[in-house]
Order: C-alpha cells, then sequence, then structure tokens
C-alpha cells in the first residue's frame, strides 16, 4: 500500500530535570530535558510516524515553530514516492528555497528537519514493519549510498568510494546482526556524573551503575578546577584502575584554558575529552588535540552538519566522532557522517545525553557497526539513566549494552500520559 502524509500534530514536552539537577554540566547549570515532537499522520488510521528534536527548555516552542513550517511540505506527499530516492527527501527539507534562508543546514531551522525526517524515516520503518535499525541493514551498498547527499563532500568522499567502503563488510553483515541479538552493542554513562550532583550522589550512582555492568563513565568538568580535580578523584577510585573514565567539559574554555585545565586532569587517565572549546572552532580543536595526545578529543554533540564534520575529520581536530540524532539532519544526515569517520579512520561514538536520544542512537551505533565500521574497538554510545518511561518502546540494557530493537520504527513515540504530563502550556 503507498501511504499518503495527510497532516501532523506537534507537542512541546518539557520534562523538569533541573529539579535535582540531571544534566547539568559547565555551560548549562539547569537544563529541562525536552522534546520537540511530531506525529505525521496518513491516509492509514493505524500508520502514523513520530520524530523530534532536543532542547533543554526555553526555546523549544521555536523548534515547534520551525517543525510546523517544515511538516508542511510533505502533506499530500505519497511515502514511497518520498522514500523511492531517500536522498531527496534529505534534499527537499533543508533545502527548501525560502526556509532555506534561515538555515542552511543549521540551527533552529536544521533541528527541525531532524524531527521531521526522523519521523518519515520512523514512518517508512513501520510501514515495513521493521525497527529503522534492520531497515538500513537489510540495504545493499548502494542503497545505503543512495540516502546520502554527497554534495559538499566529494572532495573527501564520493558516492562510488563510499559504496566502495561498504561492500568491504558486506559478506559478514548478518554475522554481526546475530552477535548483536545475541550480546548488545557497548554503552558509556554519563549518569553519575552530572556537575551539580554531590560527591555522595556520584559515589552511589556509580557503584549502582557499576553493579549492573557499566565500565566507561564520563564526568561533566569545567566550572573549577579544584573541583574537578576532587571529583574525578571520586570516580576514580569508585570506577577502580581498569574502567575507562571520560569528562567533558562542554565547551567552556578557551583553546589556551583547555590544554592547561586537562594536563591537570590528566593523572586521572581520561580516554577522551569532550568539547573542550567552541564547537565551531575547529582549528582549536585541532590545536588542543596535538596538546594533549595521547588523551583523545571527542566532539560532534554540537556540530552542525556533515560539510563541518568533513573539517573536523580532515584536519584531525576529533579522535572521538560523536555525532548527535537530532543536531545532524535526521537519518540520511547521520548515515553520511558515518562514512565519513569511516574514511577518515575515527570511531563514532554517539551523543546521547538527553530524552529520547538513547532510543535514537541505539539504532544508529548498530547500523554503524554492522554496515560501515564493523567493529566495536573504540566504540561505545552513551548512555543517560533518565526518563525512558515516558517513551513506548524504551531502550533495553544488558550489562552495560544497548540490546537491539525488535519493534518496528524509531523507537521515540512517547506515551499519551507523557504527552498528558509535560506538554508545555
Amino acid at each position: 500500500m503507498s501511504y499518503k502524509i495527510t497532516g501532523f500534530e506537534t507537542y512541546d514536552l518539557r520534562f523538569p530535570t533541573s529539579q535535582h539537577l540531571d544534566g547539568s554540566d559547565a555551560m548549562n547549570p539547569d537544563p529541562d530535558y525536552s522534546a520537540a515532537y511530531v506525529v505525521l499522520h496518513t491516509d492509514s488510521h493505524e500508520l502514523s510516524g513520530y520524530g523530534m528534536t532536543f532542547t533543554i527548555g526555553r526555546g523549544n516552542e521555536l523548534c515547534i515553530a520551525a517543525i510546523q513550517a517544515l511538516a508542511r511540505l510533505l502533506i499530500g506527499q505519497s511515502l514511497h514516492q518520498l522514500m523511492a530516492q531517500p536522498v531527496l527527501l534529505y534534499r527537499k527539507l533543508t533545502g527548501d528555497s525560502q526556509l532555506r534562508w534561515v538555515g542552511p543546514e543549521k540551527g533552529v531551522i536544521h533541528l527541525a528537519a531532524a524531527a521531521v525526517i526522523n519521523a518519515v524515516w520512523d514512518l517508512w520503518a513501520r510501514a515495513q514493519n521493521k525497527p529503522v535499525w534492520r531497515l538500513i541493514c537489510d540495504m545493499s551498498p548502494a542503497e545505503f549510498a543512495a540516502c546520502v547527499d554527497f554534495r559538499y563532500l566529494s572532495d573527501a568522499l564520493t558516492q562510488s568510494q563510499a559504496i566502495e567502503l561498504l561492500q568491504r563488510h558486506e559478506q559478514s553483515k548478518s554475522q554481526r546482526v546475530q552477535e548483536l541479538l545475541s550480546e548488545g552493542y557497548p554503552s558509556y554513562t554519563t549518569s553519575a556524573g552530572w556537575l551539580g550532583y554531590s560527591d555522595e550522589a556520584l559515589r552511589g550512582k556509580c557503584q549502582d551503575l557499576k553493579a549492573r555492568g557499566w565500565t566507561h563513565f564520563k564526568i561533566k568538568v569545567g566550572r573549577d578546577l579544584q573541583d574537578d580535580l576532587r571529583r574525578c578523584q571520586v570516580l576514580r577510585a569508585e570506577m577502580g584502575p581498569d574502567a575507562h573514565m571520560m569528562v567533558d567539559a562542554n565547551q567552556v574554555w578557551d583553546v589556551p584554558q583547555a590544554i592547561e585545565w586537562i594536563s591537570q586532569l590528566a593523572k586521572f587517565d581520561p580516554w577522551f575529552v569532550e568539547e573542550p572549546t567552541n564547537p565551531d572552532d575547529i582549528l582549536g580543536h585541532r590545536e588542543i588535540s596535538q596538546a594533549i595526545a595521547p588523551i583523545r578529543v571527542a566532539s560532534g554533540e554540537m556540530c552542525h552538519n556533515r560539510i563541518m564534520f568533513k573539517q573536523y575529520l580532515a584536519c584531525g581536530a576529533m579522535q572521538v566522532c560523536q555525532l548527535d540524532s537530532c543536531r545532524l539532519g535526521g537519518v540520511n544526515e547521520v548515515l553520511a557522517v558515518m562514512l565519513l569517520a569511516a574514511r577518515f579512520g575515527v570511531p563514532v561514538c554517539p551523543h546521547a545525553g538527553g530524552v529520547g536520544l538513547c532510543e535514537y542512537v541505539q539504532h544508529l551505533s548498530m547500523i554503524d557497526y554492522v554496515c560501515v565500521s564493523a567493529t566495536q574497538v573504540d566504540r561505545v554510545a552513551e548512555y543517560s539513566d533518565h526518563l525512558h518511561e515516558y517513551v513506548c518502546e524504551p531502550v533495553v540494557m544488558k550489562n552495560g549494552r544497548y540490546m537491539p530493537p525488535q519493534d518496528s520504527g524509531y523507537s521515540v513515540k512517547f506515551t499519551d500520559s507523557a504527552i498528558h504530563q509535560f506538554s508545555f502550556q
């Protein structure tokens, strides 16, 4: 059946995480995890598509307005026609001749494009009765590459080179699918390390997460050096010497300050330092990377688009690629960044510190493993232990690993109670 998109609804959902300082960091001390949520309706009462983009409170209404502007472009469109050439969906929603002026491919309009594009992918996967990760893993290399807009990337990666990269691992995909179904995909957790937590809370949460199977822990830093030194000491003591520690400054440092601060934290053996300076400062990230090696620089949570990732990766400014499922323009652009990261030999460890993001990211890391990288070496997806009860198909974790979603779609359909309780007025 060829379903037609007939309308949409939007919801401004805001969860009061600032009350307990969940999600707090040096740049964002009091976030209220929020979702600009869209439901695409079709001419079948049994089939709708669900998508969202993530914010931390004020400004969520701007994303709602942008989603409404973009979703109107889909009314009357056939799902089959939209997804016959998936790259055209991306170009339609990021290249509108008038809306493009308020981008292009960045900011509020691009966050909104992510919500709408992801909703179409969710709709398509539901129509195929598959989870998004299986839908894409079942594609041939040529079909996978056909989802990607290679415009502005061809100096680093062409479509034919992408197909060749994907063909290297094509014959062994089924083995990795079975491995995921049995063992899941590894994660790291930020749930013990929010900046607003007391030392006692940090200890207790680390102990709990360690008992549940986690071996990779991230802690927020950057507000006060002496405070960071104490808190990192607490976390390292609870983690043990063999666990992986990551530190996240959330962009607060200037370049020289970052280099000096990280040198003070180096004694705790951090595996990577995340967002040590402004996310637009690609050359600054490169300078920091060179100065703090072998500690790695991780970035990408706030990276606008595939063109910025191309520059980061090509000049050696990031050693860990932290793409975000909502900052980028939906599934299509995420696939582009995965291919770029593979082209430059940089591991993908997606960002997922927010409501709905873990549900999205589990699909993305599984696609990367099965189709693109074919390895889990130095690869972990972020996990945050918050608000999963408000989605209909929450993540399933086992021994600190994401177990593959089995339900059709992209896993971000919110419950009726979440909509009733947390819709912002």
